[in-house]
């Protein structure tokens, strides 16, 4: 295949993380341009000996200029190409979810090959969220090739691209439909709970799918606990708990909108569910000063505490002072389900963090569990970025 793109020159460290499978190129690792080209276009991407890595997205607006798309270098860029993407991505799902495929991650950015692109199903919607100027370019397209494979089943796509990402791509805002029309609700099962979903006015894209294997986790082991649900969102691992027979659950957050949701969550199930409105760390403290509490079941699942690399070291403080409070509530042979959300946080120092708050807690910990995302939000080897969720289950003696 005559290859006419314009070519980028890179760095050798560069070069070994694209050798290694990492999807992008900083700006600051470009050292040479040859021909041009418009944003949003097509490049190859050489080393600094000349030989050829790949073939990308490029957008010198953004703080990662290239976007891999293939290492094949004879692919072609026509609709066969990216209609293969979409089928490979789906039929992924369709393997790996079983029931849950009506309700899950059907797109991943980098994972699926689609950069910068996520798509959600919740029955017969998707919700995107588009934040790669090369795939926001021909994302009609890519919407049409879903919608095909699912071959009916689902009918209309609302776009949430709204997050500060495309400001660094030099994109505008959007949200609102982009095929179709529906609702703006609907009720998915997971694990046999029904939860109602907000995908037009909720977090993210109106459910977060990613916990699906860990709340099935913890539900294994809730019966006849008394379960505290901190960070509860919209009360997922508390319905889950109260569902498999937990003798008393109740369901934290700081979020009136979101308790509101959890309320409704738990009148969808008949499920009976203590929600309780309160800073979590707050309220830690003072059933501490109290005397402790009647839990021995505590499932902690906050925020991502931080979204960057400068501030990984306040986030470990906020995930130990957490930590380090739930494990002086319980009492000896209590549980404790614990996560990070964030990739910045490694496991490695997630892991350094909860050995230091049992050390300072004077407890030791007897791993039950280990967990990452759900299969739906596949982790790409060499891309540490898709490897974001760290999830454990201990006893606590």
């Amino acid at each position: 295949m005559e290859r006419n793109y314009p070519v980028l020159t890179v760095t050798d460290k560069a070069e070994r993380a694209l050798r290694a499978g990492h999807p992008w190129v900083y700006g600051e690792e470009v050292t040479g341009v040859q021909g041009t080209y418009e944003p949003g276009g097509v490049v190859d991407v050489r080393s600094l000996k000349g030989r050829w890595l790949d073939v990308n997205f490029v957008n010198d607006h953004s703080k990662f200029r290239v976007h891999i798309m293939t290492r094949n270098g004879n692919d072609r860029f026509d609709e066969t190409f990216w209609r293969r993407r979409i089928h490979y991505a789906v039929e992924y799902r369709r393997a790996v979810m079983g029931a849950d495929f009506s309700a899950c991650r059907l797109v991943f950015g980098e994972a699926d090959g689609l950069p910068g692109l996520t798509v959600d199903r919740y029955n017969d919607v998707l919700t995107s969220e588009v934040l790669c100027l090369g795939i926001d370019r021909i994302k009609p397209m890519l919407y049409r090739f879903l919608l095909d494979e699912l071959g009916g089943a689902a009918t209309a796509v609302y776009e949430r691209s709204d997050g500060p990402l495309r400001d660094k791509e030099g994109l505008e805002h959007f949200c609102g439909w982009a095929v179709g029309e529906a609702s703006g609700r609907t009720i998915i099962t997971e694990n046999g709970v029904k939860f109602a979903v907000d995908y037009v006015n909720g977090q993210k894209t109106g459910f977060f799918l990613d916990q699906k294997v860990n709340r099935a986790a913890v539900a294994r082991i809730a019966g006849g606990k008394r379960v505290l649900d901190c960070f509860t969102h919209t009360g997922a691992f508390a319905l889950n708990a109260a569902l498999a027979g937990a003798e008393k659950v109740a369901a934290v957050d700081v979020s009136y909108e979101a308790l509101e949701m959890a309320k409704e969550n738990a009148r969808l199930n008949a499920l009976d569910v203590e929600f309780i409105q309160a800073n979590v760390f707050d309220l830690m403290t003072d059933m501490a000063a109290k005397g402790g509490s009647d839990y021995d079941f505590i499932v902690l699942d906050p925020p991502a505490f931080t979204k960057s690399g400068a501030t990984v070291k306040n986030a470990y403080t906020g995930y130990k002072e957490i930590n380090l409070k739930a494990m002086k509530l319980l009492p000896r042979g209590g549980f404790l389900a614990t996560c990070s959300c964030s990739h910045f946080m490694t496991d490695e120092l997630f892991r350094r963090m909860l050995t230091e708050a049992a050390a300072d807690a004077a407890v030791s910990l007897r791993q039950l569990y280990v967990g990452r995302q759900g299969p739906d939000h596949p982790i790409l080897w060499g891309v540490p970025e898709t490897d974001y969720l760290k999830f454990y289950i201990f006893q606590v003696v």
